[in-house]
C-alpha cells in the first residue's frame, strides 16, 4: 500500500472519526495558531487526534500538544502516525516536527516551541514523506512508565487556504523482562534436559 494512501486513510479517519479535530482559536499572519492543548482521548490505548486551520493564515506556525496519561504498573510501548494532505506542496501546511514528551514541569507549553519548562523529550519522530502529502511516524524507544505525557506536532501554514492534519496513536504493554531467578531456572531446566538426553542416548547404544 502506498504511503500516500496510508496517509489518506489516517487523515480521513482522524478528521471524521474524532471530536479532537477542531478549528484554530487564535490567528493572524505570521503568528502562532492552533487549538492547544487538547486531550488525547485513548480507548484501550488507541485513539485519533488532529487540528484544522481556517483560511488566510499563510506564514503562521503551530505547535499543538495532545496530552495523555499512562496509569498502572505496566510500562507501555508507544507508536503514532500523522499526515496532512493538500493539492500541492505549495498549499495547506507543512509538518515540521513530531515529538513525544513527558510532562515534568508545571507549565502549560508556553516555553520554546510549545514545550513546557522542565518537560523531558522521550522520542522524536521522523518524516517518511513530504510535499503535497506529509507523513510522519513516531515510536518510543523507551517504554513509558506511569505519568503524564504529550505528543507535540509542529508545522507551518504555506498558503492562505485552509489546512488540517490528523493522526493515530496506539499503546501496548511491553513484554515483561524475566527476573534473574527465572533465567537461572531456565538454564537449570535446559541442563536437566541435556543430562536426560545423554542418558537415553547411552541406554540406546547399550541395548544395541
Amino acid at each position: 500500500m502506498k504511503k500516500s494512501l496510508i496517509a489518506g486513510i489516517v487523515f480521513a479517519t482522524a478528521t471524521f472519526g474524532s471530536s479532537a479535530v477542531m478549528a484554530q482559536t487564535t490567528g493572524g499572519t505570521a503568528s502562532t495558531i492552533g487549538n492547544t492543548p487538547q486531550v488525547l482521548d485513548l480507548t484501550n490505548g488507541s485513539g485519533f487526534f488532529g487540528d484544522s486551520f481556517g483560511a488566510n493564515h499563510n506564514g503562521s506556525t503551530f505547535a499543538d500538544r495532545f496530552t495523555f496519561s499512562v496509569n498502572g504498573t505496566s510500562n507501555m510501548n508507544f507508536d503514532a502516525i500523522i499526515s496532512s494532505i493538500s493539492r500541492s506542496a505549495n498549499t495547506g501546511l507543512d509538518i515540521t516536527g513530531l515529538s513525544l514528551y513527558r510532562a515534568m514541569g508545571t507549565g502549560t507549553g508556553t516555553g520554546t516551541g510549545g514545550v513546557g519548562t522542565g518537560d523531558t523529550l522521550v522520542s522524536s519522530g521522523k518524516s517518511l514523506q513530504s510535499g503535497a502529502v506529509d507523513v510522519w511516524t513516531l515510536s518510543s524507544s523507551n517504554a513509558l512508565a506511569e505519568g503524564n505525557y504529550y505528543v507535540l506536532v509542529s508545522g507551518k501554514l504555506v498558503s492562505d487556504t485552509s489546512a488540517a492534519f490528523g493522526g493515530a496513536v496506539m499503546m501496548s504493554p511491553t513484554a515483561p523482562v524475566p527476573e534473574p531467578e527465572t533465567y537461572g531456572m531456565m538454564l537449570a531446566g535446559l541442563g536437566v534436559l541435556g543430562v536426560l538426553a545423554r542418558r537415553r542416548k547411552a541406554a540406546g547404544k547399550q541395548a544395541a
